[in-house]
């Protein structure tokens, strides 16, 4: 059966894409079968503008890749947490970024259901989409998030002023969570299996810009 019609310039992109990478370095992708040893873990957003080999510019197999909306580290998560030890403990990542981005759609939402009058931060799920049930995915998802942001008290604030704030306010607490991450003590108190040093990184990406930028709250192993 051939590709729907709307998807095939994806089959034609692609086979154009793995010529020309074949024909630029020849026995790439048998190289790539054969396995792959990243540095980076790479935690962001599931938004389509922000594709971390594209924006990095680097080639398959340099990062491993978690995403989600709003780029969140669940401590009771079992994917992320699941994704997060085969990284450490069987590909030997040293490093692992929490990334988020400017002009997030989970964190206006998160915004907008924390400035609404029925928010309550008692609430078990915060209505993020009033079209949905209270107890709906997105909006158990994003309830950490809502009430980070009403911790933070921004309702006076215009949300051009107030996004970016939440954004890397965001990302920093998603570094303490993944910091409490029982894979991330593990690997620093008796080292990853891979016997290297693991640390925890922030950063934004401007979709502006097109650039990354560090938030310097960098961690890594505690001094012994």
């Amino acid at each position: 059966m051939s590709p729907h019609p709307d998807l095939y310039r994806f089959f034609a992109l692609n086979s154009e894409w793995a010529k020309r990478v074949e024909s630029q370095e020849p026995g790439f992708f048998a190289q790539s079968a054969a396995g792959q040893k990243p540095q980076v873990l790479w935690i962001g957003c599931s938004d389509s503008r922000v594709p971390e080999s594209v924006v990095t510019a680097v080639r398959p197999g340099e990062i491993f890749v978690h995403r989600n909306i709003a780029n969140q580290f669940h401590l009771e998560d079992n994917s992320v947490q699941a994704v997060l030890t085969y990284a450490l403990d069987h590909l030997g990542v040293e490093h692992v970024v929490i990334v988020g981005h400017t002009e997030c759609g989970g964190a206006a939402a998160c915004f907008g259901a924390a400035c609404a009058p029925t928010f309550s931060a008692d609430a078990a799920s915060c209505v993020i989409d009033p079209g949905l049930a209270a107890d709906a995915p997105l909006n158990q998802w994003l309830t950490p998030l809502t009430k980070l942001v009403a911790s933070l008290k921004l309702s006076s604030v215009p949300p051009a002023e107030a996004l970016p704030l939440i954004v890397e306010e965001n990302v920093k607490l998603q570094v303490a969570n993944l910091c409490k991450a029982q894979t991330v003590v593990n690997a620093w108190a008796h080292k990853s299996r891979k016997g290297k040093d693991v640390w925890v990184h922030g950063w934004v990406y401007d979709i502006g810009k097109g650039e990354l930028r560090d938030l310097d709250v960098s961690r890594g192993p505690p001094a012994q």
